[in-house]
């Protein structure tokens, strides 16, 4: 069988802890290098302890709690996207654009669902507080 990649790690647990190393380093490099993404996981860090805090039942916790963890996924991706983008040219072209332009509707779109969930879910809170 032959490789696709040179940088290939092998196979078994070598691979396991090359591949744990690597996205590591990506969440290190996201934090570090992403405005969006900082900001994102400090929304992440206020949010958790509410949906772990709530009497919810696990399926109330689970879209919750998967809702921010999808944010941040998206965002992740986006950010690669946008980084392979730029590391093909910074010369603006229509196509880097479109790239860049989708890549952050996805997130956006993720932002949407995380707050309809959340409003969803915490509905009832919100009326019994009310009434």
């Amino acid at each position: 069988m032959s490789k696709e990649t040179p940088f290939g790690t092998g196979g078994g647990v070598g691979r396991l802890v090359a591949a744990a190393r690597n996205s590591w380093q990506g969440l290190k490099l996201a934090w570090r290098l992403e405005a969006a993404f900082r900001q994102e996981l400090w929304l992440v860090a206020l949010l958790l302890p509410v949906a772990l805090g709530l009497p919810l039942t696990a399926i109330e916790r689970v879209l919750l709690i998967g809702s921010l963890l999808l944010v941040l996924i998206v965002e992740l991706l986006n950010s690669a996207v946008e980084a392979v983008v730029d590391r093909v040219s910074l010369d603006y072209h229509e196509l880097s654009g479109r790239a860049k332009d989708i890549g952050s509707a996805a997130v956006l779109i993720t932002l949407l669902l995380a707050a309809l969930t959340w409003g969803l879910v915490l509905w009832p809170f919100v009326r019994a507080w009310l009434a």
